[in-house]
């Protein structure tokens, strides 16, 4: 199932019915008695907090469920990024695309936690060692007003900041960014010369006390930890255990932190007392372990809120697990006291619970149903309409509104368990709102995302607002309820699969290398894949290129008759004689509009399937390259497209399985590369390592790249000879980089590799490098970010019999993909080392 899937105990279902899951997933929420009567209690507490930090992973989620599921509080994570700049262990998409990826994982957290999910614009540009560095390159105004924001439209009474503001340099940069910007955002959101832009939409607020989520880490050691002064700390045993789930809190920690699946934090659940520690930083004390204590979180905080707050008070009381139904009555007579309120805030928030609430106490089941995953611009689209009673309670179906038509008026009953259906045509009209992620409309800058609707910021995802409202009438009141279109399917194997209905363009290009090498002056043939979204599309398509490339033919037909059907062009695209790079871009052309977008789509079973258009775009590179060897082996780590960018230089790549490495197997090749982190997470290959290093012995090649240390237990990589990883790294990509073995054949064959191959780099030099390594190694290359030692274990290269050993830490995984044409000469020098002289044939 391409929507999110848990795979839980049974007594784990109520739980997941429960949850908001804010879009996490577009199939119906079906909630049980007991999630009913976790929502109700919430219907009565009027607290909220906010848990602010930097990444996705970084959130504390044993915090977050037992705020939402223990207090009953709002419960926010404001993460500053979407995780752009990590690694990704499940598969190749880095950058936004991983961003993507962790953004549908953190819904899926929170979906599981039960809290709600914010950003800001900060794009995640890889790791930082100092908050001036990180606030310079994500512009902290533009973030510092987006934290603002975060505290204006959620209005939390606490905020709670995962790191310390106080320790610049003592671990992530964006780590202690987040809380520096959180403490400051304390001070001026409720000042109105502060952004005031912002007052059209919200209004100023003052939260009553912020903390810090400390815990023994922050102070070096447990025993440290044991006999510093807690005076100022608020210890909460967040251990809850939920009868209604069968669960403890910790557990639903553990299946919520378990949704970061691109980051391999798999985590197993924990039950009985747990202490967790917030120190405050801003407000007055609790005298106990309550953070709201002196915070009135009833409706006493909403002025003549009296009425709702007496009805609210009788359903939790009176509430019956065998009738939901029961309650509806007085939820409809709070929902219409609560309309007469002034504070909106409140207001808006718990109107829409209270009708969610008496949805699911009727099991009232509402649809939407289109007939095509995607539509276009002018394409007529059929609407399946169902609507459901499952109760005794009296309902009628006042209206139904779909986009671009007036609502269409019903004045059907809807009796206990009698399915109303409906169908309705409608045409996608310029009405209708795109569904691409907004944040990744137009470029914005290394450190941040350019949204322009101010009412976007934050949000998780583009909000769906291609909806059909059914306006139901229960129990004399009139409730409108806005359905997301949907489109489904049976699967003979996952039985009903549920996707979005997306709004795509009439069409979209693409190609499918995003780096294409030219290692000479000859021509290559660049085919360009054109997608038709609608029936009998027509027009042409034409290839945009660099100054002093040629292009061959300048354009061609496009005709299509199908949706959904490509056609494939072959553009011949010709290189200049020299040195030189560039971006190509396809354009189709349709009537009086061109298409420059391809469509892009991330389909993974833990998250809803992505649909994104993104510009379509490859890089170009004319690169003096040379190289040795044909054939070489690749084994597989986290994931990541090296195989496929030195197939751009003309190696053949065979990507091997641990099963496949048997001697006979790697004597085929000329080298063998090991993915990044495959001593990480690939077990099996521990026991094949003395395989691979007798093939080294016999003289191949064997390039082992990054693993990481710490978090993953003891990595062994299994090198010939003694070596220690450590987490040393150079973060700065344009930090200088001196070479320290000039002789040496790595640095001379069959490229000469000069400082000017480590410009252009992207992100970082390299991470996790060895630190310590015995005298076999020859360290070739030594850097350093601002401030530090050099260091001398990004690349280290040992003889080992016949053949060679390298261990590299550069994050070729990241420049190869970008294009880089010194990682390509360099990467080329390492698969041929040891082949200046061909092998005497023996006779």
């Amino acid at each position: 199932m391409r929507t999110i899937t848990f795979v839980f105990a049974l007594l784990f279902c109520s739980l997941c019915a429960k949850i908001n899951a804010q879009g996490i997933t577009i199939k119906p929420k079906k909630p049980d008695a007991s999630a009913i009567f976790e929502d109700i209690k919430k219907l009565n507490f009027l607290g909220s907090v906010l848990y602010v930090a930097a990444h996705p992973d970084d959130e504390n989620t044993t915090a977050i469920s037992y705020f939402a599921n223990t207090v009953k509080a709002r419960t926010a994570y404001l993460s500053l990024t979407r995780g752009d700049g990590g690694q990704n262990i499940i598969g190749p998409e880095l950058r936004e695309l991983l961003g993507v990826i962790r953004t549908q994982e953190l819904l899926a957290a929170r979906a599981t936690d039960g809290g709600e999910q914010r950003f800001t614009r900060a794009n995640d540009f890889g790791y930082s060692k100092h908050p001036d560095e990180t606030l310079a390159i994500w512009n902290k105004d533009e973030v510092l007003s987006d934290v603002v924001w975060a505290m204006r439209t959620f209005k939390p009474d606490v905020i709670i900041n995962r790191f310390d503001h106080r320790s610049p340099g003592s671990t992530h940069g964006h780590h202690t960014s987040s809380a520096m910007l959180s403490v400051e955002a304390f001070d001026l959101v409720n000042d109105p010369t502060k952004y005031a832009d912002q007052l059209q939409y919200t209004e100023v607020w003052q939260p009553k006390r912020q903390f810090f989520n400390t815990s023994w880490w922050f102070y070096g050691s447990r025993d440290a930890f044991a006999k510093a002064d807690k005076s100022n700390l608020v210890k909460v045993d967040v251990g809850t255990y939920y009868p209604g789930y069968g669960l403890s809190n910790t557990e639903i920690s553990s299946l919520s932190r378990s949704q970061h699946k691109s980051q391999g934090f798999g985590n197993t659940g924990s039950r009985g007392s747990s202490d967790t520690y917030f120190e405050l930083l801003r407000g007055e004390m609790p005298t106990n372990n309550d953070v709201f204590q002196g915070i009135d979180t009833s409706w006493g905080r909403v002025e003549g809120s009296s009425k709702v707050a007496s009805l609210l008070a009788q359903v939790e009381s009176n509430f019956d697990h065998a009738h939901p139904e029961k309650s509806i009555p007085q939820l409809a007579q709070a929902y219409a006291e609560l309309q007469k309120l002034e504070d909106q805030h409140w207001k808006t928030i718990k109107s829409k619970e209270i009708q969610d609430l008496i949805a699911a106490c009727s099991g009232l089941y509402l649809e939407a149903v289109a007939n095509t995953q995607t539509a276009t611009t002018g394409e007529e689209v059929s609407l399946r309409l169902e609507a459901i009673n499952r109760s005794d309670v009296a309902m009628k179906i006042q209206s139904i509104g779909v986009p671009s038509k007036k609502s269409n008026l019903i004045g059907e009953d809807l009796t206990n368990n009698k399915r109303y259906i409906g169908e309705e045509k409608i045409t996608i009209s310029n009405e209708f709102a795109s569904t691409n992620a907004y944040w990744l409309e137009n470029s914005g800058t290394l450190g941040m995302y350019r949204v322009d609707d101010r009412r976007l910021i934050g949000k998780p995802e583009t909000p769906r607002t291609n909806v059909v409202t059914f306006e139901i009438n229960i129990d004399g009141v009139i409730f409108k309820f806005d359905k997301p279109i949907v489109y489904k399917y049976n699967d003979r194997v996952k039985g009903e699969v549920y996707e979005p209905f997306e709004i795509v363009p009439e069409a979209s290009a693409g190609i499918k290398d995003k780096v294409l090498i030219f290692a000479n002056a000859d021509a290559k043939q660049i085919p360009v894949t054109v997608t038709a979204h609608k029936d009998a599309l027509s027009g042409t398509v034409r290839l945009d290129i660099p100054k002093g490339w040629n292009v061959s033919p300048k354009s061609a037909p496009i005709n299509i008759s199908k949706k959904g059907e490509q056609q494939i062009i072959d553009f011949t695209v010709t290189p200049p004689s020299n040195q030189n790079e560039g971006i190509i871009v396809p354009k189709v052309t349709v009537g009086n509009t061109t298409y420059d977008k391809e469509l892009v789509k991330i389909d993974y079973s833990h998250i809803p399937l992505q649909s994104l258009f993104l510009p379509a775009q490859a890089k170009v590179v004319r690169l003096d390259i040379e190289r040795r060897g044909d054939y070489i082996g690749y084994i597989q780590g986290a994931g990541d497209a090296v195989p496929q960018n030195l197939e751009q230089i003309g190696y053949q790549v065979a990507v091997i399985t641990p099963e496949e490495i048997t001697k006979e197997r790697l004597a085929q090749f000329d080298a063998v590369v090991v993915g990044i982190r495959a001593y990480n997470v690939v077990e099996a290959l521990q026991s094949k390592q003395p395989t691979l290093l007798e093939y080294v012995k016999e003289g191949g090649t064997l390039i082992a790249q990054y693993n990481t240390s710490g978090r993953w237990g003891n990595t062994k990589i299994g090198a010939p000879y003694p070596m220690k990883l450590s987490r040393d790294r150079v973060t700065d990509e344009y930090s200088e980089v001196k070479i320290v073995a000039k002789d040496h054949p790595l640095m001379n064959f069959p490229n000469k590799i000069t400082q000017k191959d480590f410009e252009g780099w992207t992100q970082e030099r390299g991470l996790y490098f060895p630190n310590e390594w015995s005298d076999e190694y020859t360290p070739i290359l030594s850097m350093q970010d601002k401030g530090e030692d050099p260091k001398k274990g990004s690349l280290l290269v040992a003889p080992y019999g016949e053949g060679h050993y390298i261990y590299t830490g550069l994050s070729f995984f990241r420049e190869l993909p970008a294009g880089v044409s010194g990682a390509y000469r360099l990467f080329s020098n390492m698969l041929s080392i040891g082949k200046e002289k061909p092998k005497k044939v023996k006779g």
